[in-house]
């Protein structure tokens, strides 16, 4: 629904912006479709099915994490959109176009499909009953090897460091110069008092909301396994010989879980910041019971 709603473009934002918004919803979709709904539910409650093959559970691992990076780099694109719409005003007529955008997701999409290849090599199955290959495996001669140890921190690098820090460096950019540029407004209208209604500083205030609910949303909801992971990695303890009750394996998959999560809050953050947006959406869920009552008026008539 959110992914129909922004495409209509009635929700009072800029093309490039909404067209980053549609990448994004598209791809937290998908998260919520292969990663939780396929890869944690059915083929956890469904061991002997369709799902246990082992084609079909490389292919559900390689998407998994193909969704995840696209989520990832989707926020990271449109927190850098905003810091250019608002900080680069020579950039700002070239880059933050919906063109810019299409490229730039559809670039992104196909970096992110090519660099996660090494799933469909990193598994073996499980066992093989008449000829048919079920479960998978990690291979450990892969994840041991050079060629595995440089993929694996290159996951975390991409996934984790890279795009945390470009997120709150852009973050930090934006918010002083929005401080600066209020300042030298209110300087020029002599201004000294800031309950006073000024719309062009409004409408910069409503951007940068919707900016950093999502962006800090994002932040927060993958604090806990960015330290999880990052801690594993130092100190080597990733592997936590069936204690589920040890703390790092606890911490591993509450980040894990928030991680997950983080992909159902940009449609509580639109509707929470975004007026016309819930305008839309009761438009969207109220349509449907007013053509029913139509047609019932209707046929009394």
């Amino acid at each position: 629904m959110t992914i129909v709603i922004l495409s209509r473009g009635n929700c009072g934002l800029s093309a490039c912006t909404t067209a980053y918004m549609v990448a994004m919803a598209t791809a937290a979709l998908l998260i919520m479709i292969f990663n939780i709904t396929v890869h944690q539910i059915l083929s956890f409650h469904f061991k002997h099915s369709f799902f246990s093959h082992t084609v079909t559970c490389k292919f559900i691992i390689y998407m998994s994490s193909v969704n995840m990076y696209m989520a990832v780099w989707f926020t990271v694109f449109f927190t850098f959109d905003r810091y250019v719409a608002i900080c680069c005003e020579t950039l700002k007529t070239k880059y933050c176009k919906v063109k810019t955008a299409a490229a730039v997701t559809m670039t992104t999409t196909t970096l992110v499909c090519l660099a996660n290849m090494p799933y469909w090599f990193a598994y073996e199955p499980e066992k093989v009953i008449d000829h048919l290959q079920w479960g998978c495996r990690t291979k450990l001669n892969f994840f041991t090897s050079p060629a595995g140890e440089a993929f694996s921190w290159l996951q975390s690098l991409l996934v984790v460091c890279v795009p945390f820090a470009l997120i709150l460096l852009c973050n930090c950019l934006t918010v002083r110069r929005i401080l600066v540029a209020n300042r030298a407004r209110r300087a020029f209208l002599g201004r000294s008092n800031e309950c006073q209604r000024d719309p062009e500083m409004e409408s910069r205030r409503n951007a940068i909301i919707l900016l950093f609910t999502i962006s800090g949303s994002f932040i927060l909801l993958w604090l806990t396994a960015v330290v999880s992971y990052l801690s594993s990695k130092i100190t080597s303890t990733a592997h936590y010989r069936g204690d589920y009750a040890a703390p790092a394996y606890i911490a591993t998959q509450t980040g894990y879980m928030l991680v997950h999560l983080s992909s159902c809050t940009n449609v509580c953050i639109y509707a929470a910041t975004q007026s016309k947006f819930r305008q839309e959406l009761k438009k969207a869920l109220t349509s449907p019971c007013s053509c029913i009552l139509m047609s019932v008026n209707r046929k009394e008539k």
